[in-house]
């Protein structure tokens, strides 16, 4: 509760996750870039949503697109220059729209200046100790079993071709992403430093990378059989979840609160609610996101346990969910629930449904546009869990198409120099742009406007609160019931046959009702008081 009783700004706000590199090129190289944002602040404001999120555009060599970060406090002049992203803060503000940036505490660049100083300084060094090295195995492999949530071995040798130095350095991702050892205080003052840099610039929150994983459990022992998958990951749990990393939230809680007004703390938490809940408590962030929603596919049981267990969680711990579909990690929900315009209507039906769920929501750029997932060619693909695990997240963080025309690369880039975008857009996707959808009136992009102004309205007249609760249930025909105080109810169709929704007034519906009813793959916000 803010210090004039009225609930803080997140509880209830819809944050639009911006790419960069895939938002908009102000200078044609094909790469997006700050001033490609703030071209587009306008545009984002006319959404009507609360905050923007921007994924890393800090110094780095780019192996894992900005989160393997070599200058925590630069700009990497491939987006621009610290100057443009205090404008773009600016711009931002004066269109009442709040800007939460990225920190990438559990891992480095192998650029980063202290961890080259780290290889050269030799094994035993205190400079090693801010990093995880350690001598080899006896039989002359890595130092543990873990493994690389990008695929292969967790460690890599520090100096191959060395015969003295046998260490290993651990990363959880890419060989390039070495990762700090939060057992060092002075990494804690490190990154204290480094949030204050942001949080002084007038950002309005970060989001914490791998917020969940930063110390790993001490010795580092082996995982053995310990089952090496968990909520869809391949994270090995003694490298995550450490009880130790809860000081560190409390202590950036307190940095947080310093500033006037508070600032937002939310945690890239990838564990089940009620683990994910710990993080959330009093005097630690203020949020992490339902990873455990974010995953399922179109499946009414599905949802609805999963919406019971965060509704369980929420009244058990205080902590509100924090919803999301989307993100640059995540299958486009159009392709994921089905694809084609089944997809689509789905898809539809999905937004306005979470956009009716008590919490705050949080949608990834494309989404308002119904944007599926893209077939990347090969040759093409830059995500480096392709080139170890042969998995690959770029078809979902394809340059937006701004213009049906095709000049630009349907707006996005201006040619120069025959730059081409750094990931191809495919054809047809002018289909999807924003100028047409801006034009039609059965569109997601104005269904998407349309939520958000009702949904703004709501929460300004008192009919939907932040912590009011929630109660869920399904009926035989498919049609999930989230109810909520105030008489606000959100129906969603998941079966094969129209349904009858609760009697009252509907404010907004994804699709045209059927006799009366509600059709399948569709959903509808209904005011029953």
């Amino acid at each position: 509760m803010s210090p004039d009783g009225r609930s803080p700004w997140w509880e209830t706000a819809v944050v639009y996750e911006v790419y960069p590199r895939s938002f908009a090129d102000s200078n044609g190289d094909g790469v997006g870039d700050l001033r490609g944002v703030i071209d587009r602040l306008p545009y984002l404001a006319s959404l009507g949503v609360d905050a923007v999120w921007l994924t890393p555009f800090q110094t780095s060599p780019q192996v894992d697109q900005g989160y393997d970060v070599s200058d925590y406090c630069d700009v990497d002049p491939l987006f621009g220059t610290l100057g443009d992203l205090e404008d773009l803060i600016a711009g931002a503000h004066e269109l009442r729209l709040r800007i939460i940036v990225d920190l990438v505490p559990n891992h480095a660049s192998v650029e980063h200046p202290l961890f080259r100083a780290a290889v050269a300084a030799g094994p035993g060094s205190e400079e090693r100790s801010l990093f995880h090295f350690a001598p080899g195995g006896s039989d002359g492999g890595p130092p543990n079993d873990w493994p690389s949530v990008f695929g292969g071995s967790a460690w890599t040798r520090a100096v191959p071709d060395s015969a003295e130095d046998l260490d290993w350095y651990l990363h959880l991702f890419a060989p390039a992403q070495p990762d700090w050892n939060w057992r060092n205080r002075a990494v804690g003052d490190f990154f204290e430093e480094v949030l204050r840099f942001w949080l002084d610039r007038g950002v309005d929150g970060v989001r914490i990378d791998v917020a969940h994983g930063l110390f790993k459990a001490e010795g580092l022992p082996d995982m053995g059989d310990l089952p090496p998958r968990a909520d869809g990951l391949r994270i090995n749990p003694l490298a995550r979840d450490q009880e130790e990393v809860h000081d560190v939230y409390r202590r950036w809680r307190r940095v947080a609160e310093e500033y006037a007004p508070p600032r937002l703390l939310v945690g890239e938490v990838n564990l089940p609610p009620d683990r994910a809940a710990r993080f959330t408590r009093p005097d630690e962030l203020h949020q992490s996101f339902a990873f455990t929603f974010m995953g399922i596919g179109w499946d009414a049981d599905a949802w609805l346990r999963v919406a019971e267990e965060l509704e369980r969680v929420r009244r058990q711990s205080g902590s509100l969910p924090t919803w999301a579909l989307e993100n640059h990690d995540v299958q486009r929900a159009v392709t994921r629930f089905g694809g084609g315009q089944v997809g689509e209507w789905r898809a539809r039906a999905a937004l306005v449904a979470m956009l009716g769920f008590p919490g705050c929501a949080y949608v990834f750029q494309g989404q308002e546009l119904g944007l599926p997932g893209v077939d990347v060619p090969d040759a093409a693909k830059r995500d480096p869990m392709w080139e170890r695990a042969r998995v690959s997240r770029d078809g979902v963080r394809v340059p937006l198409p701004w213009t049906a025309a095709a000049d630009g690369f349907h707006g996005f880039s201006g040619v120069r120099d025959g730059a081409r975008p750094w990931l191809p857009q495919p054809e047809g996707w002018g289909l999807c742009a924003v100028d047409g959808q801006g034009q039609d009136s059965a569109s997601m992009l104005t269904l998407f406007r349309q939520a958000i102004r009702m949904r703004r309205a709501l929460v300004g007249d008192g009919t939907l609160r932040s912590g009011d609760p929630a109660e869920w249930s399904l009926t035989p025909g498919g049609l999930l019931l989230c109810r909520r105080s105030g008489g606000f109810v959100v129906a969603l169709a998941m079966g094969d046959q129209d349904v009858p929704i609760p009697d009252g007034r509907i404010v907004l519906c994804s699709a045209p009702l059927v006799s009366g009813q509600l059709p399948p793959d569709a959903a509808a916000w209904v005011l029953t008081g």
